[in-house]
């Protein structure tokens, strides 16, 4: 595109902040997005809340306005929900004026340069928080509304690519949690007679062992990692809600599973790349390799709030997990899972490889399509 096709103007010419004050109630069940539901760097949402579990007032959106977490913006959380719902007072909802494309602002909102006027603009040292009326007077380049629609185009059918992969990574994931149900839980496993014993954990196929999970796999913490020497590319910084940015080094380099201990809790991380993986976080693995996606299902049914002993916030220890009580089935029969899992997860992990390589592309068009 022409560079004279671009023309200068104020922010506050081309959105618009939206305020509409919502006091939630005990009454009303609406999708709820606070900043912790809001993935950093990815233009995703990581989970979504109710509105009757929050008190404070907050922000009405409806589907298609983009939300832009402004305190450290920094961590560009930016994402664009298909629902309407009720937001965080952290949180801009923004939408187009006339004559602009909605979609196009979305990306807008997430290039480098907006967000880096959003940092140097952005008042309070410890909490810092972006400054709309400073943003607002601020000059663009901004093409025109067909240019806008085309970049949208370019940049949406990526991020459809991306979204369509996790689609596929949940089914994957599915199916192999139905296998370990069907057969672990249900016990309807290949070469099952029903023959049944009592155990601690009640009836249990004969031959198979009431156990604890430090029978077999051992846990270890992450380490310390400071946040002001996290980079934008590298090796992944893995906290306990996932990736919060990148490392030049790494002290994990096989495979694991990985749960939070402080703050977020009961979030199961597979992991078979290098990583840093951070103090908040704990880190599991097997003592046989062909347990470790038994494991990670089994983990699933652990009811972690129940082992919290945080009281400013939620805490939970190595030796409590280790002494969760687990079923043991024969080697063979965990290890006939392990291939069938295996297989699927290697699918999810091509399919994040592919995802890591098509964000990296948008991420990189989209500040070489929207400069200032």
């Amino acid at each position: 595109m022409n560079s004279d096709d671009r023309q200068l103007k104020k922010l506050n010419k081309f959105a618009e902040l939206i305020i509409q004050p919502y006091q939630p109630s005990s009454d009303e069940n609406i999708n709820y997005i606070g900043l912790e539901h809001i993935e950093q760097q990815t233009l995703r949402l990581n989970g979504i809340g109710n509105s009757s579990d929050v008190i404070s007032q907050k922000h009405k959106f409806r589907a298609g306005d983009i939300l832009f977490g402004k305190l450290r913006p920094y961590f560009r959380k930016v994402v664009r929900p298909s629902f309407d719902g009720v937001c965080s007072t952290d949180i801009w909802v923004v939408r187009a004026k006339p004559g602009f494309d909605q979609s196009f602002l979305f990306y807008f909102l997430a290039n480098k340069s907006f967000i880096d006027e959003c940092n140097s603009s952005s008042s309070g040292t410890r909490m810092p928080r972006a400054d709309w009326n400073h943003l607002s007077e601020t000059l663009w380049e901004l093409p025109t509304l067909p240019e806008q629609k085309r970049i949208a185009e370019i940049l949406s059918a990526l991020d459809d690519k991306i979204e369509l992969n996790r689609q596929t990574n949940v089914t994957l994931e599915a199916i192999a949690q139905a296998i370990f149900k069907e057969w672990f839980v249900d016990f309807n496993y290949p070469g099952a007679t029903g023959e049944l014993v009592d155990s601690p954990l009640g009836p249990i196929p004969k031959g198979w062992e009431s156990n604890k999970l430090n029978e077999i796999a051992s846990i270890s913490s992450g380490k310390f990692y400071k946040r002001n020497e996290i980079m934008d590319t590298g090796y992944p910084v893995l906290g306990a809600n996932g990736t919060i940015g990148f490392s030049e080094s790494y002290n994990l380099d096989n495979e694991a599973i990985l749960t939070g201990r402080v703050g977020t809790l009961g979030n199961l991380q597979l992991i078979k790349h290098k990583a840093w993986v951070t103090d908040n976080v704990l880190i599991i693995k097997p003592k046989e390799d062909f347990f470790y996606h038994y494991i990670y299902f089994f983990m699933q049914s652990i009811e972690f709030i129940n082992l919290n002993r945080g009281s400013t916030q939620p805490l939970i220890t190595k030796t409590d997990i280790l002494n969760q009580p687990i079923i043991k089935p024969p080697d063979s029969l965990v290890k006939l899972f392990n291939e069938f899992s295996r297989s699927l997860f290697n699918l999810i992990f091509e399919n994040n490889e592919e995802n890591d390589l098509l964000t990296q592309c948008r991420d990189l068009l989209i500040d070489k399509l929207i400069p200032r």
